[in-house]
Formats: structure tokens, C-alpha cells, sequence
């Protein structure tokens, strides 16, 4: 383990202490700090090497936010300043969502049409080295920064994947990752098929675009919302497209540790569909507001469910500016569906299980066995 890692280990049995300690304990605090002081003292006197301190309490801190769970972290200036680039919908990079699991960077998905989908990167692999460097053992914000650079340059990642007993070496280029959220064609000439890919600010208006022009066809009778490989988004958005398919009820309710920030969402009344089948496709790669809406229309009986147990990321997390223009990303509640199963490393399990054929997926292509079986479904 490296020093800078052994002191973020240490900063976080420090911040355990404070954070969790009561009345009997609080005296032992300062003890602690100080104790912390000194072994940070000895360190930079004594390791054999020379210390960066200002890096070395970086990682202190970014220790305890990881211990918490994968998705909390500590970002630099520097890294909060591209994190506000990249959610800006147009960015360079590989257009993978990535997340920690056992401390190695996972892949939650990759973006469609993105330089990591159209080479065969898939959700679930675990990157273990990029560029020859070795991941395991950093922060997942380091993990980003290491996969960052110029559009047009070339990335090695080396990835492991269940089921395969040796590793994989994928050679990529950089590009600008453009996301287009909502993809619509008809199937069989009868089968309205909507994929959305993210949830951004105008989700909620194109699909409800696209249903509209299916409802002009009088041809089309069923639907199928395709929700693979979608990492999730906006919170709001999910509440919206999951309320065009409702007629009431709740849809997803969020709870904090103050139960006074509890909330819960309900559905308006009105059925874009007026009852009309429809089947929701998901896999591993579907996260987060991917979830809600497969879930919550699971729940209302409203929506048949065709593919992969989800990922299970049922969290919320906020952006918390801090003083030196940096942040934290911090998980602030826990999504619950409404039969009040949380989705939090669970996920939502299909009507139909069923896992996607081949090593190299690409969705829509005529491999697509969850399609196909869904097609026929529509048929019978």
C-alpha cells in the first residue's frame, strides 16, 4: 500500500472516531488529531522518500469519503472544474459511466455510439489497468483523470470480465463524447420502439414526442422503452417519463438520515398510453433513474420487464462546493420504489430474465435476443 493511501487509511480511522463517537467519547478526540498530527509528522521526517503533504491529505480525505460507499469522493479544483464540462452534454473522453466496487473502477455502462460501446467495452468490466497503470488501489476520481486527455489521443485500458479467465486489452481514441438521449423506428411495422440512453434535461419531452407521433400511426399498438446500457441522470426526469405511463400513484420516494428531508413523488393522473402494453427492456447496464422508471412501472403492474437484473444504484448524491474551490460528492439519501424495496445493490429483477447472447453485444443489431424475444411477446 502506498503512503499516501496508508495515510488516507489513517485520516479515516480519525474521521470514524469523530464522526461516531458520543458523549463518552468526545474527549479522546482531540487526542486523536493529535495523534494524527504526529504520525503525519513522523512520516515526512522518516519514510524513506520524500512526501508531498498537500497530496497526501488529498488522499487523507478522499480515504473517508470512499469508506462511506462508492459513489461519495473528494474532488480537487481541477476536477471539479472538468466535472462541470462534462455535464455540459458535449465532452472528450471514452463515454464510459464508471463506479467503484471493492475498491476496483466498474464499469456501469458505456454511452451508445461512444468509442468504448463501439469497441466492446461492456457494463460490469472491471478496468484494471490504464495505460499499464494500475487502478486498483486508487480513488475513482484518479481512475477518471487517468483515462482523461486530448480528443484524438490513444487510451490502453486492460479490463476483466466474468467469465472470461484472461484479461482483455482494448486500444481506444479519445473523442467528443456528443449524448443524444432519445432514439425512436418501428418495429414490425406495428411496435412503437423508443431508446433512451441518458436522462438529461428534455428526456421527458422527446419521449413523450415520440409517443405522440407512434399515436398518429394507427398501425402501432404496443411499445417497448428501452432502457439498456442507460446509466441514469436526473431525478426529475425519471419522475417525469415514469408519469407519462402512470395514471396515479406514487412513483419513487427518496429517504435521508433527517427524516424531515424524506420525500416522496406521486403520479398525475393521465396515461399517455391510455393503458396500452408496453415492455421495458433492462440489463446490468441500466442504473440509478433507469431504475425508478423500470421499477416503479414494475410495481403499478404497468410495464412487463424483459432482460438483466439492473446495477443497483439506488442513491442520491450532492455536489457540496467547499473553500478551496474544490467539492465532495456526498450520498445524501436512498432511493425507494413503491412497494418500499430500496434499490441500493439489489437492483430491479425482470418479469423475464433473460441475459444477452454473444461477447460482443451491440443493441439493435440481429443478435439482440432480448428484442427479438420481446417482439414476439408483442406478437402472440
Amino acid at each position: 500500500m502506498s503512503l499516501v493511501k496508508k495515510i488516507g487509511l489513517n485520516f479515516f480511522v480519525l474521521i470514524f472516531v469523530i464522526i461516531s463517537s458520543d458523549a463518552k467519547t468526545q474527549d479522546n478526540i482531540y487526542d486523536k488529531i493529535d495523534l494524527f498530527g504526529e504520525v503525519l509528522d513522523k512520516i515526512n521526517k522518516e519514510y524513506v522518500d520524500e512526501v508531498d503533504q498537500s497530496e497526501a491529505m488529498d488522499a487523507a480525505i478522499n480515504g473517508v469519503l470512499q469508506s462511506l460507499d462508492p459513489y461519495s469522493a473528494y474532488m480537487t479544483p481541477e476536477m471539479f472544474k472538468n466535472m462541470a464540462t462534462e455535464t455540459s452534454g458535449e465532452f472528450g473522453g471514452l463515454g464510459i459511466e464508471v463506479g467503484m466496487e471493492a475498491g476496483v473502477v466498474k464499469v456501469i455502462s458505456p454511452i451508445d455510439n461512444s468509442p468504448a460501446s463501439k469497441i466492446g467495452i461492456k457494463a460490469g468490466d472491471y478496468i484494471i489497468k490504464i495505460n499499464e497503470i494500475q487502478v486498483q488501489g486508487k480513488s475513482l476520481s484518479e481512475a477518471v483523470e487517468l483515462m482523461r486527455g486530448p480528443v484524438g489521443s490513444d487510451i490502453e485500458i486492460t479490463i476483466r470480465r466474468v467469465g472470461f479467465k484472461k484479461s482483455i486489452k482494448y486500444k481506444i481514441t479519445r473523442e467528443i463524447i456528443e449524448v443524444r438521449s432519445v432514439k425512436s423506428e418501428v418495429k414490425n411495422n406495428n411496435i412503437g420502439y423508443v431508446r433512451l440512453t441518458s436522462f438529461n434535461d428534455n428526456s421527458s419531452d422527446q419521449v413523450k414526442k415520440k409517443i405522440k407521433e407512434f399515436r398518429n400511426n394507427k398501425n402501432i399498438k404496443h411499445y417497448i422503452l428501452d432502457l439498456r446500457n442507460n446509466p441514469g441522470g436526473l431525478l426529475s426526469q425519471a419522475i417525469k417519463i415514469s408519469d407519462l405511463f402512470l395514471d396515479s400513484g406514487e412513483i419513487v420516494s427518496t429517504k435521508s438520515r433527517k427524516s424531515s428531508e424524506n420525500r416522496k413523488w406521486f403520479a398525475k393522473k393521465g396515461d399517455v398510453l391510455n393503458g396500452g402494453t408496453i415492455i421495458v427492456l433492462i440489463n446490468y447496464g441500466s442504473a440509478s433513474a433507469s431504475e425508478i422508471v423500470a421499477g416503479s412501472l414494475k410495481d403499478h403492474k404497468r410495464a412487463i420487464l424483459i432482460g438483466e437484473r439492473s446495477y443497483g444504484k439506488g442513491s442520491v448524491q450532492s455536489i457540496i462546493p467547499l473553500d478551496n474551490n474544490g467539492a465532495i460528492r456526498l450520498t445524501v439519501s436512498k432511493y425507494y420504489l413503491p412497494s418500499g424495496s430500496s434499490i441500493s445493490e439489489v437492483g430491479v429483477i425482470p418479469d423475464f430474465e433473460l441475459e444477452e447472447e454473444g461477447d460482443d453485444f451491440r443493441i439493435n443489431t440481429e443478435t439482440d435476443n432480448q428484442l427479438k424475444f420481446a417482439l414476439k411477446l408483442l406478437n402472440e
